[in-house]
């Protein structure tokens, strides 16, 4: 846990000097982080869009993030950002994700993550089948080679 030190003394040149700092903080992540000039949700697609200040535009599926996965398509469609663009939130859900998580591709909490992951390889597949026999006829999964030198 991080404790800050409250201790200073209030006073104009200490408002000042938090003030500026905070300016910086801010000039920092409009530079770096991304940022969201534009969100809706495209009910043709089924995907939530966003378009990102730089000109970049990122979209989903709502099916893969926390607590859109049942939402209707009206809960969806009624989506804000709020000014600075660093969060999109659904009210009605009451869903907050942040832009940089959201391009970074995390769409929940650690554990709705991995079962995100569990889901995606029970998926059946032609191909996957088709691999699953074919080291099937050769004796199963190939071992790896584990070089002792």
């Amino acid at each position: 846990m991080v404790f800050r030190n409250w201790d200073k003394e209030l006073t104009e040149e200490n408002l000042r000097e938090q003030i500026a700092q905070a300016k910086q903080a801010w000039k920092t992540a409009e530079a770096t982080e991304p940022r969201a000039e534009s969100v809706q949700y495209d009910r043709a697609e089924d995907l939530i869009v966003i378009k990102l200040k730089n000109g970049a535009i990122f979209s989903f599926p709502p099916r893969l993030a926390q607590g859109l996965e049942s939402a209707s398509p009206e809960q969806l469609a009624d989506v804000w950002l709020p000014p600075a663009g660093s969060s999109v939130h659904w009210e009605s859900l009451d869903v907050d994700f942040g832009i940089t998580e959201l391009v970074a591709g995390i769409f929940g909490t650690r554990y709705w993550m991995a079962q995100l992951g569990r889901k995606g390889g029970e998926v059946t597949s032609s191909a996957k089948s088709a691999a699953a026999q074919k080291n099937g006829k050769k004796g199963g999964r190939p071992k790896k080679n584990i070089s002792l030198t």
